[in-house]
């Protein structure tokens, strides 16, 4: 399999702020971006093809916040004593890193920052590249009569297999799966036929996103598994950028930097949907956290990302959060941003599964927009077996795979044509609530409709 992509994106991720000892992040604000030497005339130096043909799809078009930030921009930051680590084209800012907590002072003198504000402390530890291993893992688990083994209720409960049957797996469709790690995924039998665009890890630039955290191989799983009779996914033909952006050793708002360049990247590179199954709150560092006010969509860099997302034509799936039988309760960012469709969990019995986050936001827009099953879901674990999972993480990519099917079946709809016609085909559609927001989806009755939505004829 292809592991990365050969377009090299003006990212700008760095990664030899890796050594030893305590190091301090900050998040700077910078007034503008600087004269890069890019122009939006001419999109095609800075954005792949397939990015600026989804522009033109969907009717948007290349802006400033598109164009990257000066290189001289960062060369004054690190001038100063700041080695940048990550950075936001769409927001102008940029993360840097130092041993000396003072340099936010020097950085604040500027002439070309606005403000900085501190997102990481703690010691870095060198992260080693494990070695290549050749060990494959199969399935030890017994074969199935149906098509799709495990996996085959959680699909049904969404009325799924008959849009699969109508000739809609996912082809066609470029998808961003933004996580953890993808733990043993180039190993993994289940995933020998995934349509594999690349992988971008943004925590740790250059470094494999199949050595860590097997999160995001579980939420691929319920995506991408293709194994009849043992477990087959909700988009099982669609290809997929597999992008790390958890830092999973700390909790600090430098994950809602990463989680942004992920985003970028995704968009940078041209994919139609991104789904991502990690929301945030509460940090190691008490005084970082938020309150449930800030649940407005616009509050937080990572809400504002994902809004951002939507805004370039992106048809984005976000996780509503597990807080729901927890004291913040409340669904968590970015799942609060407009524009994207934040998905709960129910049980096998189609109720809200106690762990679910509830909205509504601070707003009072309705969230989460629709549920899935989250409780007892079928996902694949890293040595290639059956396992059952619960959580919004894996209710959302569920959901997701079969509202790529969706977007394949109606290619003519906008992202936001698709999260409406959602709204309109769940349980709930009359009477939307906190808890499973606009319900469970019909993604055939979806389908059907949305031929007539659309203008087309079946």
């Amino acid at each position: 399999m292809k592991r990365y992509i050969g377009l090299i994106i003006l990212l700008s991720c760095f990664s030899s702020w890796l050594v030893a000892g305590e190091s301090y992040c900050f998040r700077v604000y910078l007034k503008d971006k600087g004269d890069s030497g890019y122009t939006i005339d001419r999109p095609e130096s800075f954005l792949s093809k397939e990015s600026i043909q989804r522009r033109e799809k969907t009717g948007t078009p290349v802006s400033v916040t598109d164009l990257p930030i000066a290189r001289s921009y960062l060369d004054t930051l690190a001038s100063a004593g700041a080695e940048p680590v990550v950075q936001s084209k769409w927001f102008s800012t940029v993360v840097v890193t130092s041993q000396d907590s003072t340099v936010a002072d020097r950085l604040k003198e500027l002439t070309i920052v606005d403000s900085v504000k501190w997102v990481w402390k703690g010691t870095n530890v060198v992260t080693a590249e494990q070695e290549e291993q050749d060990e494959r893992f199969f399935p030890a688990d017994t074969p199935l009569k149906d098509r799709y083994g495990y996996a085959s209720e959680q699909i049904k409960m969404l009325n799924g297999i008959k849009l699969h049957e109508a000739g809609f797996q996912g082809e066609g469709m470029r998808v961003a799966v933004i996580d953890a790690g993808f733990q043993n995924v180039d190993r993994i039998s289940v995933f020998d036929s995934l349509r594999l665009m690349g992988t971008h890890n943004v925590v740790y630039p250059g470094q494999s996103v199949y050595n860590a955290d097997d999160h995001g191989t579980k939420v691929l799983s319920c995506l991408a598994a293709d194994m009849p009779g043992i477990m087959v996914g909700t988009a099982p033909k669609a290809s997929y950028l597999l992008i790390k952006s958890e830092d999973s050793d700390s909790e600090y708002p430098i994950e809602e930097d990463y989680w942004a360049a992920a985003v970028e990247y995704a968009d940078s590179v041209g994919v139609d949907v991104i789904t991502s199954s990690l929301g945030y709150f509460a940090f190691d560092a008490d005084e970082l956290s938020y309150d449930q006010s800030a649940l407005d969509g616009k509050t937080t860099l990572i809400s504002q990302a994902a809004h951002m997302a939507a805004q370039k034509g992106i048809l984005m799936f976000c996780s509503a959060g597990n807080e729901g039988n927890g004291i913040w309760g409340k669904i968590t960012f970015p799942s609060d941003a407009s524009d994207v469709l934040t998905v709960g969990a129910i049980t096998e019995e189609k109720k809200k599964s106690v762990f679910s986050s509830v909205g509504f936001t601070a707003d009072y827009r309705v969230k989460p927009d629709v549920v899935a099953l989250g409780s007892g879901s079928c996902v694949i674990d890293p040595k290639g077996n059956v396992r059952y999972a619960s959580g919004t993480s894996f209710a959302t990519p569920i959901l997701a795979g079969l509202g790529i099917c969706l977007w394949q079946a109606l290619p003519r709809l906008s992202n936001k044509d698709i999260i409406d016609l959602l709204h309109q085909v769940s349980s709930q559609s009359k009477r939307p609530d906190a808890e499973l927001g606009y319900g469970i989806p019909n993604m055939y009755k979806a389908y059907k409709k949305g031929l007539q939505y659309a203008g087309a004829e079946h």
